[in-house]
């Protein structure tokens, strides 16, 4: 086997290509690296069963959704509004704005996308808001003065 480089090779032909190749590596790099501003050029589509509610995270596994107590699904996952994963660990105490999607049979916290200020005020349903599927006599009648 030979280690030697070929003739032709030399040591500035061999700086030129780990210059190239350090250049390549590192733009990409340089681009990932940079923050996304908070809505701008992201869409996100939340799935049509998403609820809307405000979230504050106790621990890993536990959980305040519209003020009352909930559990965490073992693979539950916390959106950031980039839409990169949240380490639950790193965000406790605090209380954010979001769109969350319950597990059907266990009715534990599944996911969570902590929303934008544009997203936030896009109507979704959830549990600060009063819906029902009935109307009564006091919702058309005018208001006795």
């Amino acid at each position: 086997m030979n280690r030697c480089l070929p003739p032709h090779f030399t040591a500035r032909t061999v700086s030129g290509i780990a210059a190239l190749v350090l250049g390549a590596l590192s733009a990409p790099a340089t681009a990932l690296a940079q923050d996304v501003p908070p809505g701008l050029g992201i869409v996100r589509n939340f799935p049509d069963a998403s609820l809307r509610g405000t979230l504050v995270v106790q621990s890993t596994v536990e959980a305040q959704l519209n003020g009352q107590p909930i559990r965490m699904a073992p693979g539950m996952r916390l959106f950031s509004p980039q839409n990169s994963l949240v380490f639950l660990h790193t965000v406790i105490g605090q209380r954010f704005r979001v769109n969350y999607v319950l597990e059907a049979s266990t009715g534990m916290l599944l996911s969570a996308w902590i929303l934008t200020e544009g997203e936030a005020r896009q109507p979704r349903k959830g549990s600060d808001t009063v819906e029902r599927n009935f109307r009564a006599e006091s919702d058309t009648a005018p208001a006795r003065r």
